[in-house]
């Protein structure tokens, strides 16, 4: 098989080339040139949001192409329109984020979407970004051409945006550690290397249409995800479970704040920890445990000296540490320390 991955050198990408690389696929990579190409790969230079920042792709045929921008539709609708006659299918990833606020707990790939989005819109904002590249893919390749696998949260070795790596970092300092309950809170991800396998497995098998790329509801629990880090990290960590109520009253921001959190029984859970993923597990989706989706990261994170890299066009996450000292303070009914 042939790939142009389009990207290729950060997280999502980075796992689709190395899966493709695995499968012994021929791979393309079209990007920047800010961090070097992975070996095995025919390394291609160009910026998507210069003017003739395709010509590299002047030539070629390719079997499939994946995508994962996430900016102005524009870049998503110019190269789809320069490959359609040269390639066999677009694999855009999108997001969850792309049906209309909120989803229903249970949502499924019918759920009505984002208004106002566009094939050829500049920059706006994040939902109807990834919708604009969905409708410029649909536009040059046709339905049955292309496939968009809506992931949610993604996590795993190369994480750019901070959530599973700040958890371990803080739990590697030990300590009280405020975790927000309830132990048993259902959560739904998708490890990137479980993405990037469904991607190429899907691509080969002829797949379009849209599918929600998550793990089943409840494939770990908070509980779980933080003993795992607990035990990745071997540190002398106490977690401190905190009722929702008491998390919220601090003025902590779900998500944000406590990565990958969202208090039970709110839209922000049922949109973000409750999709309905069967027709990607029926498509072959296979999730391995949470335990080594942690302790993959964190032997990662630490061969990287234990700072992790970060988007530059998404904040940073994490929550102050004198913050959760005060909470967990409160807690005890003590004058708070930093922890």
């Amino acid at each position: 098989m042939r790939l142009l991955m389009l990207g290729g050198t950060e997280f999502a990408g980075r796992a689709v080339v190395e899966a493709a690389l695995g499968r012994g696929w021929d791979v393309t990579v079209l990007n920047r040139g800010r961090h070097e190409p992975l070996p095995g790969t025919t390394a291609l230079r160009g910026d998507r949001t210069a003017p003739d920042g395709l010509a590299a792709l002047a030539g070629g045929e390719w079997d499939v192409v994946v995508d994962t921008w996430s900016r102005a539709p524009r870049a998503v609708r110019d190269a789809a329109r320069l490959l359609r006659d040269r390639a066999e299918r677009y694999v855009y990833v999108s997001t969850c984020s792309v049906y209309a606020w909120a989803p229903p707990a249970g949502y499924t790939e019918d759920a009505p979407l984002v208004e106002g989005a566009a094939a050829d819109a500049e920059q706006t904002e994040y939902p109807q970004d990834k919708r604009g590249g969905e409708l410029a893919v649909l536009d040059a390749f046709g339905a049955d051409r292309s496939l968009l696998v809506r992931a949610g949260l993604i996590l795993g070795p190369y994480e750019n945006i901070g959530r599973l790596p700040w958890w371990l970092t803080r739990i590697a300092r030990g300590g009280p550690v405020l975790a927000p309950g309830p132990r048993d809170l259902p959560l739904q991800y998708v490890d990137v290397r479980d993405l990037a396998d469904w991607i190429l497995d899907a691509a080969g098998a002829g797949l379009s249409g849209p599918y929600n790329l998550l793990s089943p509801q409840g494939h770990a629990t908070m509980g779980e995800l933080l003993d795992a880090c607990v035990s990745a990290t071997g540190a002398d960590a106490e977690l401190r479970w905190t009722d929702p109520d008491a998390v919220l009253a601090a003025g902590i921001e779900p998500w944000t704040q406590l990565p990958v959190w969202v208090p039970p029984g709110t839209d922000m859970h049922d949109a973000l920890h409750a999709a309905d993923v069967s027709r990607a597990v029926g498509a072959g989706l296979r999730c391995r445990p949470v335990t080594e989706t942690v302790a993959d990261t964190w032997a990662w994170l630490k061969s990287i000296g234990g700072t992790a890299p970060q988007r530059p066009d998404r904040p940073p996450v994490g929550l102050d540490p004198t913050v959760e000292a005060k909470v967990l303070a409160d807690a005890d009914g003590v004058p708070g320390t930093t922890p």
